[in-house]
């Protein structure tokens, strides 16, 4: 008698589940976001980047404490490659921060998913990848959508879409330094190191910028770190669960929570050449997955991490 295995149903299962953690990671992130642009009007950006950082250090130590390893996660000979990867991806989050308050959250969030344009040309001098034609051109039709959102050659460029594109490229390299640092380490020394140089730097800054917040915006201070890691939290268990390139496409639909929340709270609303460089941001990232796919199964490597929200 033959028992039939039900591994492809538990497979399903965790697929489903997989992009159902991005899902929910995505409302969250979205969440966060327009939080961070609420607080922006009253606070220091670098005092909501304290709160979302000292929140991710208590997650990422809460994690390495229940993996069983303990400190021994933490070991590292790399401890230049984490101060390098700690920099860019600190700067990247103030950029982002800055941006989300003082720019449409829609727009600022369309422009940060061009991250992956930016990963797959500088894999190149960066990663010593090979990049064929087709990524090639993807790249360039993908940064002509970034163009169209900040649009530079009508009148002056809006500043803070610069720097959104700024904290972009910035958080593109920190993407390729965790590819490298991905090697040796862990996927918790590298969140941990991040977060402690994070709540450090930005912790240096606070006797200076502090605003005592009241109640309820200090409720949504504490609600920033905390729901940011939730967020995190739930893209790294999609991730885990499901392959990148089911999981990843689904990632997009964070730009549809952050046009809805800035319609709802602000009434900022995309025009139509803002989304149509949106939908050419999204083809041509899309389209770049599909060929690393193809990498991979070719060469039998196992598959890349995806750029997902690093906040």
């Amino acid at each position: 008698m033959t028992i039939a295995v039900p591994a492809p149903e538990v497979s399903r299962r965790a697929t489903l589940n997989g992009i159902a953690f991005v899902l929910l990671g995505d409302v969250i992130f979205a969440v966060m976001e327009g939080m961070v642009k609420w607080l922006s009007a009253g606070f220091p950006t670098v005092q909501i980047a304290f709160c979302r950082s000292v929140g991710a250090l208590a997650v990422a130590a809460a994690l390495i404490a229940l993996n069983g390893r303990g400190l021994a996660e933490l070991k590292t000979k790399r401890l230049r490659g984490h101060f390098w990867r700690s920099s860019i991806g600190f700067a990247s989050l103030l950029g982002f921060f800055y941006a989300y308050g003082a720019m449409p959250l829609a727009d600022a969030i369309a422009i940060g998913f061009g991250a992956p344009i930016f990963m797959a040309a500088l894999s190149v001098w960066l990663l010593a990848e090979k990049v064929g034609l087709h990524r090639w051109g993807a790249v360039i039709v993908g940064f002509a959508g970034v163009m169209l959102m900040i649009r530079p050659g009508q009148g002056a460029v809006s500043p803070p879409a610069l720097i959104a594109l700024g904290a972009t490229f910035l958080y593109a390299l920190a993407m390729i330094q965790i590819r490298k640092l991905s090697t040796t380490e862990s996927a918790g020394a590298i969140v941990f190191y991040f977060s402690l140089f994070s709540t450090l730097c930005s912790g240096i800054a606070m006797p200076f910028v502090w605003v005592s917040p009241g109640p309820l915006d200090a409720f949504l201070l504490a609600g920033v770190g905390i729901i940011g890691g939730l967020a995190q939290l739930c893209l790294t268990q999609a991730y885990r669960l499901a392959p990148v390139s089911v999981v990843a496409p689904f990632d997009y639909v964070m730009i549809l929570w952050g046009t809805l929340i800035g319609w709802f709270v602000w009434g900022d609303f995309p025009d139509a050449l803002t989304f149509a460089g949106v939908g050419v941001v999204i083809a041509s990232g899309l389209y770049i997955l599909h060929r690393e796919a193809l990498n991979t199964r070719r060469s039998g490597q196992a598959a890349e991490s995806w750029p997902a929200q690093p906040l």
